[in-house]
């Protein structure tokens, strides 16, 4: 019976499979072993899923309903609304225009509300190889409280300059100031006259005082 029982544990132990046990501690992997045992798990794992085309999905969102309905709704206008309901026709009833071959001319218009024009236009020289174009015109309409305006206008070299009884006028300058500002222009005419004197006397010194107020001007200031 003991014989018996010797072979069934012996043939048990034959059938199953043999596994080594060592009893000296693991080694450490190297390197190499290592990066074979991560690819090994790498291989193993799931494919991962592509990345998705994010450029793909915004054209995709772009062509959602919901998109399109919020670009065709129109924006609302939160300003004011002024309505302006004007059934009259203002007709021209004059207009002529003449222009030169100098490059002066003349135009004038009228129309039915009572709006007149008239301007004239020429070259004029003010200086070596320079000319300058001179307007002079006026025009009249009638304010909205029944006045009729005048406008009288004139455009040169000296710049735009305008006269109208409708604008308003500076007040008057007061006796005191008016004696100040004549004592000025006085001081300022006699120098000029002093000036003019001494350099038809003495021609050279007048150039030199020309050449001494230059370097002033451009702040190189002379020694006396």
């Amino acid at each position: 019976m003991k014989l018996l029982v010797a072979c069934a544990v012996l043939s048990l132990a034959t059938a199953l499979p043999q596994r080594r046990v060592s009893l000296k501690p693991e080694q450490p992997l190297d390197d190499q072993q290592q990066a074979e045992q991560n690819y090994n798990a790498y291989q193993q794992q799931p494919q991962q899923q592509p990345q998705p085309d994010y450029r793909q999905q915004q054209a995709d969102y772009r062509q959602q309903p919901q998109q399109q309905e919020y670009r065709q709704k129109p924006i609302e206008d939160f300003r004011p609304k002024i309505e302006i309901d004007s059934t009259t026709f203002i007709p021209i009833l004059r207009f002529d225009k003449e222009q030169g071959t100098d490059g002066s001319y003349k135009t004038a218009y009228e129309t039915g509300n009572n709006i007149q024009a008239e301007e004239q236009g020429f070259l004029k020289a003010v200086g070596e190889n320079q000319d300058a174009l001179v307007q002079q015109g006026t025009y009249t309409y009638t304010a909205p409280d029944g006045q009729v305006i005048t406008v009288e206008y004139t455009a040169d070299e000296f710049g735009f300059r305008v006269k109208g009884d409708h604008i308003p006028t500076p007040p008057p300058v007061s006796a005191e100031i008016q004696k100040g500002l004549d004592l000025i222009y006085a001081g300022i005419k006699a120098n000029q006259e002093r000036a003019a004197l001494e350099a038809k006397n003495n021609p050279e010194a007048a150039r030199q005082q020309e050449e001494r107020a230059a370097l002033d001007y451009k702040g190189q200031y002379y020694q006396q």
